[in-house]
């Protein structure tokens, strides 16, 4: 099995390349996906963010209210890690049970969009960035997503830096151009993680490692 781990900036297109990663046959666990899961309602996760949060962070519903504890712990170092310290950990089980029945020979790829903030690169077998400018992100998020310019850039100031980003990637994927300019990039990626795996199949070292930037990026 080849671990990998996959983060990006907000707004740098790692969700595309997770699709076109799992396209080809990766095995990929989403860890944003996930940490929706794991506070489903009826599920031990979410009875413990109301007990810590209150029953006003949800919704009429029974479900989970993002939006109103995103409000709470948003610029909150101590609300936040209160939050991350009851999602983190089941985020990581289930995590674990999905890779466990991806089977000895897949290419495993843990989407985790703050891979570098939380020092999570060590857990891989090697780490791909998808990278993007700050102007390329921030013309994504107001113009596809629809965040006002205020909120966009207050949202990419709380994660880790681009250079933070770079300094931890094995591969980078330079998405700053079109989507057609993205595809033969990661269709690379692919074919050097498949090598890889090969690789670590019949025996072989760690000489040839990918190394950053071994995608083509533009960085």
């Amino acid at each position: 099995m080849l671990k990998v781990g996959l983060t990006g900036g907000i707004g740098a297109g790692k969700s595309e390349v997770s699709r076109l990663l799992a396209a080809y046959g990766a095995v990929v666990v989403d860890a944003d996906r996930i940490a929706r899961e794991v506070v489903e309602p009826g599920t031990g996760g979410l009875a413990a963010v109301v007990a810590e949060f209150g029953p006003e962070v949800l919704r009429a519903d029974g479900t989970l209210d993002r939006p109103r504890l995103g409000a709470i712990v948003f610029g909150d170092p101590g609300r936040l890690a209160a939050l991350n310290a009851i999602v983190h950990p089941l985020v990581g089980r289930r995590s674990a049970e999905l890779e466990a029945a991806a089977g000895p020979d897949a290419i495993v790829v843990h989407d985790v969009p703050l891979l570098t903030e939380n020092g999570l690169a060590p857990l891989y077998d090697l780490v791909v960035v998808v990278d993007a400018s700050s102007e390329t992100r921030l013309e994504r998020l107001t113009r596809l997503r629809g965040m006002g310019e205020e909120e966009a850039r207050s949202r990419m100031a709380a994660q880790a830096t681009r250079q933070q980003r770079l300094a931890v990637a094995d591969l980078v994927i330079d998405n700053d151009g079109p989507l057609e300019a993205l595809e033969p990039q990661v269709k690379r990626v692919w074919e050097a993680l498949r090598e890889r795996a090969s690789g670590r199949q019949d025996g072989a070292g760690q000489d040839g490692e990918p190394r950053q930037g071994d995608a083509g990026a533009d960085s």
